[in-house]
């Protein structure tokens, strides 16, 4: 047994107090040996030959082990070979020089920490390093792009099979999908507050935080999709009445056959986001990948069946909508069961809960109510253009969404990222730094990318959503405006998604209450002047650079919260 080192006074009575023995090697005495090692050796002997310092040792004995404790006593065990008077004298020198091999080995150790932490900027100014944090990222955001996918392709294979037969009910989607899918949108705070606050309980490495965040924000998701429920059941004629206006009252029983008949899936749809938005603050996107892709493929093949097979048209397509996102909502809670949390597990939220969901969740209402208003001010300047203006609308929003929905798995990876180097046990925000231009590169190259495949689909294959030649004539007419909103899109996801991260959410919700208002001002300028379909079109597109060039300023400014390291070292200089 290896003699532990003695928590004893550093000045010795036969140690000379200035003199540091660096050098001298570690001691371990083991209690099987018969002869005294070597380096004890002129400790015995000094202590043998001088009878003073014998009784001196004797004269203090009591007091030496009255210093040591009782569990320090039991860790040291004497050889056969020391005598009662030397047993001190041994345990004194073996800890004098564990003492010194522990500075020593103390002093290696602090050059070492020196090394490492000098390297540490080298790591991160790095170009190699940067292209291996963008491919992290890719293998993260690549499945989650397919969430965002799954939502707006299910809305378009509608509109393509519906566009084939009948330019009426193809029509009629447009206010149909406002109240559909737009309306969904705005109950898009579940999902920023669910992977928000499940990504940031993760950080503090708290599993059962975690299960009662999900479990609250199960319930609030049942309760919102409930009344949403009874809402369109109730007034969803109403609804469609006022927004298609008098001049457009024939697209209103088709508008409203869809919009009833999607409408009983609001409640799965909601607490399917909060699934899916707890297993992407998880940092897990295959998950729910699995379960959105076999939702879309029973969309697909039911919208296949129902209306072209069986005629069924806007209804059949309804039909297969509304039962892919219920298959999609229950694989997802599978999903998250399987990750060892409850997804059946819903608890009534406490007032002090209730407000903190509230002061997460009002900023971010604001942000996506003022983002489902704008397009739907747009939708509703195109209906009272004409059905061939609307259903040219109808297409071109539809791919746009559905282009728009690849940059928001940027935004998904900054709050899942970002909490943990923001505000986490491992917080650093010159990494957070690093991820944000990540992120802005595979911003831009995704932007470019969209912008040029995105504008050739409508533009060398509208045939693909109708054959109605003013349709498609509508359609070319904003080709170009169409490209510059979509290629700064996923700019604009990376740059809010840091800010939703970060909880900058004042900021993020006057700045985008700004751009509505003046959005709406300029599309009510180009309308009353007679710019028809364009007009709207190229104010979506002042819409998306405007939100871009805000949120990058308010990240690059030097009192950004990323940049708060920067400016305590500066105020402490």
């Amino acid at each position: 047994m290896d003699i532990k080192t003695l928590n004893l006074s550093s000045h010795f009575p036969f140690r000379n107090p200035n003199r540091r023995q660096r050098f001298f090697p570690p001691l371990t005495i083991s209690a099987h040996f018969s002869s005294p090692p070597l380096s004890l050796v002129p400790s015995i002997l000094s202590t043998s030959s001088s009878s003073s310092c014998s009784s001196s040792f004797r004269t203090n004995r009591r007091f030496r082990l009255a210093c040591i404790s009782p569990v320090e006593q039991n860790l040291v065990e004497k050889p056969d070979w020391i005598d009662e008077d030397d047993e001190e004298i041994v345990s004194t020198s073996s800890s004098s020089v564990e003492i010194d091999s522990s500075e020593r080995i103390g002093l290696v150790q602090e050059e070492e920490k020196v090394e490492i932490v000098s390297s540490g900027p080298e790591e991160f100014s790095a170009t190699d390093n940067i292209w291996k944090q963008i491919k992290e990222i890719a293998l993260f955001a690549g499945p989650a792009a397919g969430l965002w996918i799954c939502g707006p392709l299910m809305s378009l294979i509608d509109t393509a099979i519906i566009g084939q037969g009948s330019s009426v009910e193809l029509a009629a989607l447009g206010p149909a999908t406002v109240v559909c899918d737009y309306l969904s949108y705005v109950f898009m705070f579940l999902s920023i507050a669910t992977s928000n606050m499940v990504a940031t309980s993760l950080a503090r490495e708290d599993k059962n935080e975690v299960q009662h965040t999900i479990s609250v924000l199960l319930f609030v998701g049942f309760t919102c999709g409930m009344g949403m429920l009874l809402f369109t059941k109730l007034l969803g004629v109403r609804l469609l009445t006022a927004f298609t206006g008098p001049k457009n009252l024939h697209i209103v029983p088709a508008a409203n056959t869809y919009v009833q008949i999607r409408g009983l899936a609001w409640p799965a749809i909601l607490v399917g986001w909060v699934t899916q938005s707890a297993s992407l603050g998880m940092k897990d996107s295959w998950g729910p990948l699995k379960a959105l892709a076999v939702a879309s493929v029973v969309n697909g093949i039911g919208d296949v069946v129902l209306c072209c097979f069986l005629g069924y048209g806007i209804a059949g397509a309804a039909w297969a909508t509304m039962v892919s996102q219920v298959v999609a909502a229950f694989m997802m809670i599978g999903a998250l069961n399987n990750k060892g949390f409850n997804a059946f597990s819903v608890s009534v939220p406490s007032p002090k809960e209730l407000l903190q969901i509230f002061e997460l969740a009002a900023p971010v209402f604001i942000t996506l109510i003022t983002k489902v208003a704008f397009y739907s001010f747009l939708t509703y300047f195109a209906t009272s253009m004409g059905t061939g203006t609307i259903a040219a609308h109808q297409v071109m929003i539809q791919v746009y969404c559905m282009c728009t929905v690849w940059g928001e798995p940027l935004s998904q990876t900054a709050q899942s990222f970002m909490p943990e180097l923001i505000c986490g046990v491992n917080k650093s925000l010159e990494k957070a730094r690093m991820l944000l231009k990540s992120l802005l590169i595979i911003g831009a190259i995704a932007g470019t990318i969209l912008g040029v495949v995105g504008t050739c689909v409508p533009w060398l294959f509208p045939y693909l959503f109708t054959t109605d030649l003013e349709v498609i004539g509508e359609m070319h007419k904003v080709l170009l405006p169409y490209l510059i909103a979509l290629s700064v899109t996923p700019l604009t996801h990376s740059l809010e998604g840091t800010l939703l991260a970060g909880r900058d959410l004042r900021f993020l919700s006057l700045s985008m209450s700004g751009c509505f208002s003046l959005g709406g001002l300029l599309v009510l300028l180009v309308s009353s002047r007679g710019c028809g379909l364009p007009g709207c079109w190229w104010s979506l597109a002042a819409f998306q650079w405007a939100r871009f060039f805000l949120a990058l300023r308010r990240l690059t400014s030097p009192t950004g919260f990323l940049n708060a390291d920067k400016l305590g070292k500066l105020k402490g200089a």
